[in-house]
């Protein structure tokens, strides 16, 4: 039986009982998220819950890094400005050391998202220092990385991300295979099976496989019909929600075969149409599957907040979870 490394992020606010289920499934927890100041300042997380849980548990406790704001938001010219200043991101790495020791944290996970392209390169130097420093006292650094189909693919949240570059260095890159329907975009499969393969040939063409972690969805999308483009505001909710959906209204679910993923169609008191796309036993196994066809490190959960019993099932009938 292969065995495969699995990680998972959280919010400290996560519940004890969802937290404790997913345990024994994990070899890292990412802990979301820790933040960034211009100035290469770490923003803090109250996330002693999590590292403390972590370690009864034998699984390592990471530090994820994002572009929130000391505001607690999401801020990608703070991202810039940090990135375009050497001294910032040399002010960030010892930080970022620092942040690690005093909690006890085992590494750090990088997930900055929309970095602009004119910081390409100071994004991998900013993960390639810190490798630099954290690797020989036996700390981890990965990243999660956006799903490219190309070096060349355009738009916001692909150019940033130099696969091969940011590959090269990390313990484990995480290819974030989700979101292709997502709160504000037209109903589809949240991980449609024939688009991650076309993200996954071009990341085992970059990055080595051993590293490559696939990223799995632990959610789905309820759409209200017809789908207007900049009005329409998907509901997210968890796979276990989407069957007692399915139920509650009598609803037929179908499994799309292209996407290898479930929906299923239905109208509400106010006679609404509602499609919801999510994930069942079938296209969890289905997914799975790829990281033994093209021999890949594991998978990386976004995210655990909720305990979907199929996913533990199917995870240890076909891989064994690696512990460190």
């Amino acid at each position: 039986m292969k065995i495969i490394v699995v990680s998972g992020y959280a919010y400290p606010s996560i519940e004890p009982w969802v937290l404790s289920s997913w345990l024994p499934d994990l070899t890292f927890l990412g802990n979301f998220s820790y933040g960034i100041t211009a100035e290469g300042g770490v923003v803090d997380l109250n996330d002693e819950n999590l590292i403390q849980a972590a370690y009864t548990a034998g699984v390592k406790p990471m530090m994820v890094l994002t572009p929130l704001d000391e505001s607690g938001t999401f801020n990608d010219v703070t991202a810039g400005i940090l990135l375009s200043n050497p001294q910032a991101r040399t002010n960030l790495v010892n930080n970022i050391l620092q942040t690690i020791q005093r909690k006890g944290l085992a590494g750090i996970d990088f997930d900055f998202e929309f970095v602009p392209v004119e910081n390409r390169q100071d994004y991998v130097e900013l993960i390639r220092q810190t490798k630099e420093l954290l690797g020989p006292q036996g700390y981890y650094v990965t990243a999660a990385l956006a799903p490219k189909t190309s070096d060349a693919q355009q738009g916001s949240i692909y150019q940033g991300h130099d696969y091969r570059q940011i590959g090269e260095i990390v313990d484990y890159a995480l290819i974030m295979t989700y979101e292709w329907g997502y709160t504000y975009g037209p109903p589809m499969a949240v991980s449609p099976i024939n688009q991650v393969r076309k993200v996954l040939d071009y990341a085992v063409s970059e990055i080595p496989r051993e590293k490559i972690l696939m990223g799995m969805p632990n959610y789905g999308y309820d759409w209200k019909l017809p789908f207007v483009k900049g009005e329409t505001r998907a509901e997210k909710m968890s796979s276990g929600g989407a069957f007692w959906r399915a139920q509650y209204y009598g609803a037929e679910v179908i499994y799309d075969q292209l996407s290898q993923a479930p929906y299923f169609t239905y109208f509400d008191s106010a006679g609404n149409k509602h499609v919801v796309w999510f994930e069942d036993i079938r296209s969890i196994r289905a997914k799975l599957a790829l990281v033994e066809e093209y021999d890949l490190a594991g998978v990386g959960y976004w995210n655990i907040m909720d305990y979907f019993p199929a996913n533990s099932e199917v995870l240890n009938e076909m891989y064994q979870v690696r512990k460190l």
